[in-house]
């Protein structure tokens, strides 16, 4: 009884929390065409996600990304009911490890991270691991662990933030954060986080805090998307300029619209 009682609540959360937030609009989201001929297998797609769970997910880690998807590329047999390739693999609570396809999120703002310096045979290293654990489910039923989500902006420090999201042990926080996708890149000891490195003959070292907090995230396997964005072993891709930007064709304003008007109109 308590278990059926548990599993109602938790689902009740759970869609709660999925649900969208109201006049949600993307900062910019590039041409559909164009992102698509610019992904990669291997690289990872961060989502401005405009969820309830997004909002949180955001404010707790300060930043713009919510939610993160690596990109497998396309596979025998993988594709949406419209025939689409599923060539974005994710983790979520509600959903465990599925493959989905490019076009859930092309309405969104998105980045594109890029690791620099993989062979063919390590991307796909990457990529067999995380492939391999499709279908993997995770326990949504831990109250404790949802609940918390329930709060949009948790009055709490801000170097306690992240760790809000690491309260309770059940698998939700797993599945929400990047952490399959931290691990995958793990597996072939690609590094994510800042490291005390040696280039060179030149040793780049890291602030004591700051190795305080990676060794806390490696520990807990507490990633966000965000630890992808600022890794200093990611490219940031962006489809506009990688498909061949020139400022020239920029139009400011309405077609019609001629540019003395607009300098008028500044004016």
């Amino acid at each position: 009884m308590f278990d059926r009682l548990e599993s109602y609540i938790s689902g009740k959360i759970l869609r709660y929390l999925s649900q969208p937030t109201g006049r949600y609009a993307p900062f910019f989201a590039p041409d559909p065409e164009i992102v698509r001929r610019t992904i990669r297998p291997g690289d990872i797609l961060l989502i401005e996600g405009n969820s309830r769970l997004s909002a949180v997910i955001k404010y707790l880690t300060q930043s713009t990304w919510s939610h993160a998807a690596l990109c497998v590329g396309e596979r025998p047999a993988d594709a949406a009911a419209d025939g689409e390739p599923n060539i974005l693999l994710e983790a979520e609570a509600a959903t465990g490890v599925v493959t989905v396809p490019l076009s859930k999120y092309l309405g969104h703002h998105t980045r594109i991270c890029r690791p620099v310096g993989l062979d063919d045979a390590a991307r796909q290293k990457v990529i067999d691991y995380a492939v391999r654990r499709i279908g993997k489910q995770y326990d949504s039923r831990r109250i404790v662990d949802l609940a918390r989500y329930l709060f949009p902006y948790p009055p709490v420090p801000v170097w306690f933030r992240r760790r809000m999201l690491a309260i309770g042990s059940g698998d939700p926080t797993k599945a929400i954060c990047s952490t399959l996708i931290a691990e995958a890149f793990a597996s072939i000891h690609y590094p994510i986080l800042p490291e005390r490195i040696s280039i060179n003959g030149k040793t780049y070292g890291v602030a004591p805090f700051v190795q305080s907090e990676v060794d806390h995230i490696r520990t807990h396997g507490l990633y966000t998307p965000r630890d992808f964005d600022v890794s200093p072993f990611f490219a940031i891709v962006k489809p506009t300029l990688a498909a061949g930007f020139d400022y020239r064709t920029v139009q400011w304003g309405p077609p019609e619209t001629a540019g003395a008007d607009l300098g008028q109109a500044a004016e």
